[in-house]
């Protein structure tokens, strides 16, 4: 059976949240989606609320994945722990709340999602996202293998990408909000995309309001992020992959405007 996994890039602020709950279930419903990830770690802009996770979801998401921002809200904490279907970067700390790494049951079979944090300039205190991926897929049973790689650099993503060539179903990158065109069906399997993209104002320097980006490189103080008005739009991957043998047949950019 053919399966059919939509990935959607991180959701910035309001614009992004209205635009997600608009379209989100309309194409699915559309194109016969049978799964949804989407990478939430951007709804307030920097970090993510209990209040905008439950939108997410109800705009049709299945899972919700996090990243660099996943502690600046305090309050996610103990959601993190409540819900088994929003996942914060498994190579976080095992004392941190809430789980990096989810078994979820579907007509189809059982799907597992893993979300993952590179190191390349995020200053955080991870674990080594390849030596944990690696650990993982030496113990994971099921076919369909999904993994959200949040990380800075290109070239570490495309290396997680084929360190996991043959083993993952689906590995995607998140967290630099530009859409790459690379979407692909790995060598041994595995379907690929560098970075899903945003969803989020058009008009914006990665979601937020130009002029405040402008004014951070040309040395302004140090002020809140705010999130672009305007037009917005959603971006992601869709992958169709084989529930028998967890392989991906398909992987194509997707840009909702």
């Amino acid at each position: 059976m053919l399966v059919k996994i939509l990935a959607v890039g991180d959701v910035c602020g309001e614009p992004g949240l209205s635009f997600l709950e608009k379209t989100l279930k309309p194409y699915r419903k559309e194109n016969g989606i049978d799964f949804v990830v989407v990478n939430g770690e951007n709804a307030n802009v920097v970090g993510i609320t209990p209040r905008q996770a439950d939108m997410i979801f109800r705009a049709g998401a299945d899972v919700i994945t996090l990243g660099n921002h996943t502690w600046t809200r305090t309050e996610l904490r103990p959601y993190l722990d409540e819900r088994s279907k929003i996942l914060r970067p498994a190579n976080f700390g095992p004392q941190c709340p809430g789980r990096g790494i989810a078994v979820y049951s579907l007509p189809f079979g059982d799907v597992c999602v893993l979300n993952l944090m590179g190191r390349f300039t995020l200053d955080n205190n991870t674990d080594n996202p390849f030596v944990i991926a690696d650990g993982y897929m030496a113990e994971i049973k099921e076919k369909i293998i999904l993994v959200d790689f949040h990380a800075e650099g290109t070239s570490e993503k495309r290396a997680m990408g084929f360190l996991l060539d043959g083993k993952a179903s689906a590995v995607w990158g998140t967290h630099t909000h530009v859409q790459t065109s690379d979407a692909c069906v790995l060598p041994k399997g595995t379907g690929y995309i560098t970075d899903l993209g945003m969803t989020g104002a058009v008009q914006s320097v990665l979601g937020i309001d130009p002029e405040q980006s402008i004014g951070k490189f040309m040395g302004d103080p140090p002020r809140r992020y705010e999130a672009a008005k305007g037009a917005s739009k959603l971006e992601g991957c869709l992958f169709v992959i084989d529930s028998e043998t967890g392989r991906c047949q398909s992987a194509e950019s997707v840009r909702l405007l």
